[in-house]
């Protein structure tokens, strides 16, 4: 019976995605059926319910009145046949499915892999299917449902969402090793004043706070080079084109490889938060929540050690 009833609630999922997502296209996507079969099961539910739900006179995707009616009464048929699903699996302890991740590239590369290893040795039934975006792209893609959970840097607050702290990164100077920088221990941000500086480009979130450092000591640094990931960041400085400024858990290897210096700043360190979103009001499957559970503990790396050491210093 409860197969039966999910096929009859997909239908309703199926009309919730495609007023969330405006796209026929998107819908079929995220039900894996066809725009073809998004535009049957529309008609479908029209001649069941005997009214029209699609506005077919404006170019512009819009609801009648019956079909807004409908979007309102599907997501509370979707949400509690998710909490059914849901509820049972819990009771009989059972996790496994699939989590749709969504993250920067500096998030899935340095930070995700030691907390990703520790859930899928715990809970080896889940598929984590992990793509790597741009901060804007992970924000749209979790809004759309495209994705489950999104992992970002400066989470920025938005009314569909909901975010919950992951960690903090602290953030360096890296530059060769042969550099006259290199030779410090630490250094006041006034004297990257002269230096060729390697940096994001504007609307990388990391850029912004990099920038507000600078303005914070009053300084006018114009990068010579920008980028839109760290690693061709780290590419350039170890050829000696700059220095940047970057989180220490992304230069970790090139450090122990020996092809990069890491400076800290003198005074109080400067921090990137991580944050976990996903969107408001969905039901939380039980891998997905075990997940957030294991990204919220403390995984041993050396980032995490050198943040625990400053937070008890």
């Amino acid at each position: 019976m409860l197969i039966l009833l999910g096929m009859q609630v997909e239908s309703f999922k199926v009309f919730r995605d495609l007023v969330e997502s405006r796209s026929f296209s998107k819908a079929a996507s995220l039900n894996f059926i066809t725009q073809s079969a998004v535009s049957q099961q529309v008609r479908a539910m029209e001649e069941r319910f005997r009214v029209p739900l699609i506005e077919r006179s404006n170019k512009r995707f819009g609801l009648t009145r019956e079909g807004m009616l409908l979007y309102e009464a599907s997501k509370q048929i979707v949400f509690q046949f998710d909490s059914l699903q849901h509820q049972l699996s819990e009771m009989r302890n059972v996790v496994s499915g699939t989590i749709r991740l969504s993250t920067v590239y500096s998030i899935g590369l340095h930070e995700l892999p030691s907390y990703l290893k520790k859930f899928l040795r715990e809970f080896p039934s889940v598929n984590v299917h992990v793509e790597y975006r741009r901060s804007n792209q992970v924000y749209d893609e979790v809004i759309e449902g495209t994705s489950d959970l999104g992992l970002v840097a400066f989470p920025v607050h938005k009314k569909a969402l909901k975010i919950e702290p992951f960690r903090k990164d602290r953030l360096v100077l890296i530059c060769v090793p042969t550099h006259e920088l290199a030779r410090e221990g630490e250094i006041d941000v006034e004297k990257l004043k002269k230096e060729k500086f390697i940096g994001f480009e504007p609307d990388i979130p990391t850029r912004k706070a990099v920038d507000k450092i600078f303005r914070e000591a009053g300084l006018e640094v114009n990068p010579v080079m920008e980028f839109d990931n760290i690693e061709t960041v780290k590419r350039a400085v170890e050829i000696g084109a700059g220095v940047s400024i970057v989180p220490s858990a992304t230069v970790e290897q090139e450090v122990r490889d020996g092809t990069l210096a890491v400076v800290e700043f003198k005074g109080r360190p400067y921090y990137r938060p991580l944050g976990i979103i996903y969107k408001s009001g969905r039901v939380l499957s039980p891998a997905m929540k075990r997940f957030l559970k294991t990204l919220k503990e403390t995984v041993d790396t050396p980032e995490s050690r050198s943040v625990e050491m400053a937070a008890n210093s």
